[in-house]
């Protein structure tokens, strides 16, 4: 086996300090094998499972149940605070998981208690009778995923050479599209039952989870290499200073300004196919456009990692992926129709596909030490989930105020392209 290039770091003097001999703080220099990577795949499939399926499916029809005049704003609550939760629990779980010493390593025990805590908490969510019970239900099933989420996503800094790592962050990117309509054709047409819809997707997520958990190596972190504990360090877990990690910074902007883009133009899909485009049955378009997205997303997300591993370049695919990205959302500036969704759903799933696993590899190359691996990715996450919350908060006034729908779309492909382009100034990275 070849060694690999040394990894662009933007703090090459913390990486110094660690020791040859520390398995869990090396850098990567072996190409894992399909073993691995369908494991983490499976893994990831089953975890996006579990977020998204109560989300699309589950949620919306058990706060209806509850209280039909009051669902919308009972759905605003539950994950407007789940998100939160995901917010403050992934980077510290992250953290946490960064620190652990034993002898079964520092990732597989965050992501085995985090899965099984977390479909504990599903199976609990489906025989909740108030908003209150669904809430907070919610919220634990947020953290504790998020905890499982966390430790497995370091997985790639850990364990992936630079040279492999855009493929492999594509087989465990497009599980984030795939998830969606998995969980959701298992609980419309083959588990019709709410409660029982909870059980099968919390039990799936950790099924799927156990095979990697059991049958890949997690090189435990030794004690010496542990540091010390104080409440700062715990603050210290939501910052990475932008002056000290310019290009972290960078990477972290870039991702939420196209995350935010995506979120702001999807979320009200459903409304834009009623009352801007006209079409019969929206929730079916909606179904129909979600499997055009997930399809590009499938079709180019390892290609695009592919290609770009090959090349051994970052930044131009990340913003090609953006533009590509922009161009979906600009059809559905000037085009109000049926045809132009279709078509700007399958364009939008090519681009981001690409944009998954590209960017997400580009990440890795910047996170600044070793040592905070599942910290610091928890802080990339935020840019993640923060746009989920503040997606709708800016769509609702510029539909009503500021062009409707041509005027979100074209916010949405304004916003993408800026994230493509601010990828630029990061300089570690090709």
């Amino acid at each position: 086996m070849t060694t690999a290039p040394p990894a662009p770091d933007s703090a090459p003097d913390a990486a110094a300090t660690i020791p040859a001999s520390d398995a869990a703080l090396a850098e990567p220099v072996r190409n894992v094998g399909r073993v691995w990577i369908g494991g983490i795949t499976t893994a990831m499939l089953g975890l996006y499972m579990a977020f998204f399926t109560p989300i699309q499916v589950l949620l919306p029809l058990q706060l209806e149940a509850i209280d039909e005049d009051g669902k919308v704003a009972a759905f605003g609550l539950v994950t407007g605070v789940g998100a939160l939760v995901a917010v403050v629990a992934n980077p510290l779980a992250g953290a946490l998981s960064d620190r652990t010493t034993g002898r079964f390593g520092r990732r597989h025990p965050w992501t085995l208690g985090g899965v099984a805590a977390g479909a504990l908490a599903l199976c609990l969510l489906g025989f909740q009778t108030t908003v209150l019970g669904v809430l907070l239900c919610w919220c634990l099933a947020q953290a504790a995923l998020n905890a499982g989420y966390a430790s497995l996503n370091a997985g790639i800094p850990d364990h992936v050479p630079v040279r492999q790592r855009a493929v492999v962050s594509g087989w465990i990117g497009f599980p984030q599209a795939l998830g969606l309509v998995v969980g959701a054709v298992i609980v419309t047409m083959f588990v019709t039952d709410l409660s029982a819809g909870y059980i099968v997707i919390g039990l799936a997520a950790a099924a799927m989870a156990l095979p990697f958990i059991l049958t890949t190596p997690d090189p435990p972190l030794p004690r010496r290499a542990r540091p010390p504990f104080s409440w700062r360090a715990v603050l210290d877990t939501f910052w990475v200073s932008p002056k000290a990690h310019p290009d972290f910074a960078w990477a972290w902007f870039t991702r939420f300004l196209v995350m935010l883009g995506n979120a702001t133009g999807t979320l009200y899909l459903l409304y834009f196919l009623d009352d801007a485009v006209g079409y019969p049955d929206p929730e079916q378009g909606v179904l129909i456009l979600t499997l055009l997205y997930t399809g590009g997303v499938i079709a180019t997300a390892v290609a695009g990692g592919v290609v770009s591993d090959r090349i051994g370049r970052r930044k131009a695919l990340v913003t090609a992926s953006s533009v590509v990205i922009t161009i979906a959302a600009l059809i559905l500036v000037f085009w109000h129709t049926w045809p132009a969704a279709i078509a700007a759903a399958a364009i939008m799933g090519a681009g981001f596909g690409v944009y998954l696993s590209v960017d997400q590899a580009l990440i890795t190359q910047v996170l600044p030490a070793a040592t905070d691996r599942a910290k610091d990715l928890g802080i990339i996450n935020i840019a993640s989930t923060v746009p989920q919350v503040l997606g709708p908060a800016l769509a609702a006034p510029i539909i009503a105020g500021f062009g409707g729908y041509a005027g979100l779309y074209a916010v949405a492909a304004g916003v993408t392209l800026l994230g493509g382009i601010l990828v630029w100034p990061i300089k570690s990275v090709p």
